[in-house]
């Protein structure tokens, strides 16, 4: 799948002038074959209260190990969420959840986990999330079968409920995300 976002960093010279750090495509995209045409695409992560000037030499989206953050850590990720008929369309055989779950194991830890095998797509992180549907629909589903239906410039304040989103539309959605690491009482 092609990524068309840009990621610019900024950053800092030894000295403390502001310099463009990198200028392209983001580093980490994660597909998966057993769900075609869906795209994690990694921005930025932070695991702790960042430091000012940052260490430009180190892309954090890359370092990162979980794709959900502890407590006062941060995930910044755009999502393509593509309609059921792409997916169904683009597989090569029968849907294997099974597989699906193994490969987004591998891709995608600490999220993946997060997702339940009975229900697909429902899942519950320990974050507060900042959500805006970028282009295309999507509905989001809570734990009682209520729903929302998204269209571009809606936001959405995730408060660590139990969701999945579904993209029962024509064309795919692209969300950004921004995920904040939360202690849940």
């Amino acid at each position: 799948m092609e990524v068309n976002t840009r990621r610019i960093v900024t950053g800092h010279t030894p000295e403390g002038k502001s310099i463009f750090v990198s200028d392209g495509k983001p580093t980490r995209v994660v597909t998966l074959d057993n769900l075609p045409g869906a795209a994690l695409m990694e921005l930025w992560a932070t695991d702790k209260v960042p430091a000012l000037p940052s260490d430009s030499a180190i892309d954090p989206a890359m370092a990162m190990s979980s794709f959900v953050p502890g407590p006062m850590g941060t995930r910044f990720r755009m999502v393509r969420f593509p309609p059921t008929h792409e997916i169904l369309n683009g597989l090569q055989q029968a849907f294997d959840a099974e597989a699906l779950q193994k490969e987004f194991v591998a891709k995608a830890p600490g999220l993946a986990e997060t997702h339940e095998t009975e229900d697909s797509g429902m899942h519950t992180t320990e974050t507060v999330d900042y959500d805006i549907v970028l282009s295309g629909e999507l509905w989001l589903e809570l734990d009682d079968g209520s729903e929302v239906h998204l269209k571009p410039g809606d936001c959405v304040i995730q408060n660590g409920t139990r969701h999945a989103w579904r993209n029962r539309g024509t064309e795919a959605c692209i969300m950004a995300s921004v995920l904040i690491g939360a202690t849940r009482r």
